[in-house]
């Protein structure tokens, strides 16, 4: 079986890829694929999205050099999400934060940033 078999791609053609510390396991970004971008991923186990705003391919890191040395691509069972598993080479938030999840939602609605501590809110 081939990753062609599986992957289905969103009615805009792109598949959501959650990105992930491949040592720690903490969840980094979520971005977005398209076959291309996806296959120059296989190829060069750098991560490259599709990104939504710009309309273009985004070679994550190719300003910043934060890239994402890919070391393991996963799907999930329905076949319309993949998990990276990667090792970052800097932070991967454009806010200069390791995860660009770094604000916490508690459950009266506040939020708490719980992240490095550089992102200015």
């Amino acid at each position: 079986m081939k990753l062609n078999d599986l992957i289905k791609f969103d009615d805009r053609g792109l598949i959501a890829a959650i990105i992930q510390h491949a040592e720690t396991g903490q969840v980094l970004m979520v971005g977005y694929m398209n076959a291309e971008s996806l296959q120059i991923t296989l190829k060069e186990k750098i991560a490259c999205f599709w990104s939504r705003s710009r309309q273009k391919l985004w070679r994550k890191g190719e300003t910043s050099g934060n890239v994402l040395k890919v070391r393991e691509i996963r799907i999930d069972c329905d076949g319309d999400a993949l998990l990276l598993r990667c090792d970052p080479a800097g932070p991967t938030c454009h806010t200069n934060e390791t995860s660009c999840f770094y604000r916490r939602v508690d459950f009266d609605e506040t939020i708490i940033l719980d992240g490095d501590g550089v992102a200015k809110e």
